[in-house]
Formats: structure tokens, sequence, C-alpha cells
């Protein structure tokens, strides 16, 4: 493992120790975030050493110490504390999953949890998550400060929540890893289709959600749907950085070894008692990983699954994909039938995959006029340069 793999590993497990031991999550992370500055400078010229986990502990509790002394408000009732040496936790303690779910406080925007997990549990810096979503590393140090004080403010303790409160708290976080896959899988903007880096790292927070909750079932669903999906990276683009449609995609150079993963995944996922959205995801994932060709895909069994996903969490986005198959199903005029039932919807309201769907679908009914305006309105509505590409290519392609 590099040096840069174990940090992003070991950085919640010292946080996690800090904040159990002071209750400051704010100057814990702080004081975190620069002891693994620390590391990664000496390091890579000193060699790792023998205990990476003691050095981090060690640097971020004296980073702690020096922060707690100059709180002048506090100083006499914390520096009798913060004096005392920072014992290294029993082997085996890890509250990755603590923090991760303190990181996804329901108090916060879906943009604040996303920032803060990547930060506390993912262990990248302000400056790589800024670069990640593309806005200042100014704009997004704010946005992690208003969230660690809002959860500050909050009084929030640091303890895995129960009941009601933990189910609903867990359902906060598998949206976050998947809002930092999607993200990672097809950038919302940019000049890139993927970002590698925030699906691998959203993938290997999944894995350790999966090893601490391994009976969750739509935490294995979810587990599943990122590893299938992720096992398409090397084809989704050309060589050029052009996207490359699922129906043209060369199969054989789908990553086998991921795909066997997530096949064992969503089988297990399965057999729980109860159906969840990721499950129902992760199957529609292996439905097409299972097609050896694209004209082998079992399109009746995706719009089945599409059809129980769009019953159980009803999302335009569900059934703009149940158009896809049903087109495949039953002909292009079905499908725009059912998109047609989007067109009153404000979250569609001129998104452009409805867009593109449609233009897809009046091109395959022989509508070239209609496709090509369709095509072109998608190409304006997307902030992705690979989409906008893809689509204007399109939109030639029928207009000549």
């Amino acid at each position: 493992m590099g040096a840069g793999d174990l940090l992003r590993e070991l950085t919640p497990q010292v946080l996690g120790a800090l904040v159990r031991r002071y209750g400051r999550f704010d100057g814990c992370e702080d004081a975190v975030q620069e002891a693994v500055l620390a590391a990664t400078v000496q390091w890579p010229a000193e060699g790792v050493p023998a205990n990476p986990r003691g050095w981090l502990l060690t640097v971020a509790s004296r980073r702690l110490v020096d922060q707690m002394r100059s709180d002048h408000a506090r100083r006499e009732r914390e520096l009798a504390t913060a004096t005392e040496a920072v014992p290294e936790e029993p082997q085996g303690t890890d509250d990755s999953l603590v923090l991760l779910f303190l990181c996804c406080h329901p108090a916060l925007t879906a943009a604040s949890q996303t920032a803060l997990t990547l930060r506390a549990v993912g262990g990248l810096t302000t400056a790589e998550i800024a670069r990640a979503f593309l806005v200042p590393e100014a704009t997004m140090a704010a946005r992690i400060s208003r969230a660690k004080q809002r959860i500050k403010a909050e009084g929030s303790s640091f303890a895995m929540p129960g009941g009601a409160e933990h189910a609903e708290r867990l359902r906060v976080v598998l949206h976050v890893l998947y809002l930092i896959f999607n993200e990672g899988y097809t950038a919302s903007s940019g000049s890139d289709l993927h970002r590698a880096d925030l699906a691998r790292e959203a993938i290997r927070l999944t894995r350790m959600v999966h090893a601490q909750l391994p009976g969750d079932s739509e935490v294995t669903g979810l587990l599943a749907l990122m590893v299938l999906t992720h096992a398409r990276r090397e084809t989704r683009t050309t060589a050029g950085g052009d996207l490359v449609p699922l129906d043209e995609q060369d199969r054989a150079k789908w990553d086998r070894a991921l795909i066997d993963e997530g096949m064992a995944l969503v089988k297990a996922s399965l057999a729980g008692p109860a159906l969840g959205p990721y499950q129902l995801q992760a199957s529609i994932a292996a439905t097409h990983a299972d097609a050896a060709t694209a004209p082998e895909t079992n399109w009746r069994q995706v719009h089945a699954l599409y059809l129980i996903l769009e019953r159980i969490a009803p999302n335009p986005m569900v059934t703009l994909n149940r158009a896809i198959a049903l087109a495949e199903i039953e002909g292009p005029a079905a499908g725009l039938d059912l998109l047609s039932t989007l067109d009153g919807d404000e979250r569609m309201a001129g998104h452009h995959r409805l867009l593109s769907v449609r233009a897809h679908l009046l091109e395959k009914t022989g509508d070239t006029t209609g496709a090509y305006e369709h095509y072109r309105r998608a190409a304006k509505a997307t902030a992705s340069l690979a989409e906008r590409r893809y689509l204007e290519s399109r939109a030639s392609r029928v207009h000549s």
C-alpha cells in the first residue's frame, strides 16, 4: 500500500480517536489535516514510520494542544486534558463509521455532507476536493468550515445513533456516497466525462461501510452498483475523450474481476428480507453486465426492475430510464409516450437527459428534424464538454 492510500485509510481512524477523546470535531479535524499534510512532506523523504497511526495521532494531538492553548475562553478547563499524552487506541478500534454518520448530519446540505465526508473520512485535502468539483479552493474551504460550525452548533455527540435515527442517517450516508460516485462516473461539468479518483474514493468508502455492516442489503446493493458500473470505465470514452454509449462499448474490455465481484454482491443483497432502490439499480446493472452483446440485453427484465423501482422510489430519472427500456420492448413511440409524462415535471424542465433521450427516440422513429432540434438543445443544456461533443456529433449525423 502506498503512502497516499495508507493516509486515506488512517485519516478517519485517527480523527475518530481524537474526537472520541476530546469531543471537538472541528478542532480535531483541522489538527488531523495538518498532521496528514506533514506526513505527505516527511514520509516520502524519511520513510513511513513503523507505527504510522501512532505517528499521526501524536502529531495531530500536538497541533490540537497548540490550538487549545490559544483558546483563552477554554484554556483552564481544556489544558488539563490536552497536556495528557494521547494513548494509542486499542488495536481494532475504528470509529470511521461513526465519523461518517457525523459528517452526514441531517442539518447539513448534501453539498456540505459530501465535502465534509471527502475531507474528514476520505482524507482528501480541501484543494483536491475543490479540483474534483471545479470550484475555487477558498469556496470549498468556506463550505467545509460552515459545515463543521453547523455540526458544532447542533451539539452533536460522537456516537452512533440508534433505532429509527440510525436507519435514517444510514440512508443519508448511502445517498452521499452515491452522489460522490455519480460525480466521479459522469462529471456534471468540465472537460472530462468522468473523474476516476472520485469514483474510486466512493467505492473505497462504501467498502468500508460494507465491512462494518455486511448484513445490510442496501449497503451491499450500493457497493454492487458501484463495482458493476465502474467495471465499464475504460470503455466509456475514446482515446480522445469522446463518450461511447453503452450499446457501442467493447464489452470484452469490461473489467471481468469487478463484474464477478458485483454479481456476487447483487446475489447477496437480494437474499435479504427487503428490497431497496440500490439493490434494484444493482440488479439492473447486473442485467446489462450479463449480456455478452448489446442486442442480447434482457430489456424486459430491465423494464420490470425499473417499474418496481419507480413504485418504491419515484423519481423522474427512473421514469426516463424506464422509457428507454420500454422503447426497446415496444418501440420508440411507446418510449416517447412515457417521456411525455415528464414534460410537466419542473425538475426535468430543460434537462439535457430528457432532451437527449427524446432526440434518440425521435431519431429511431425517423423524425430526423425533431431529433436534430432536441440533440442541439440537449448539447446546449449540459455543462459536460464530453457530453456536449457527443450530442453535437449526433445532431450532425441526423442532419447530414
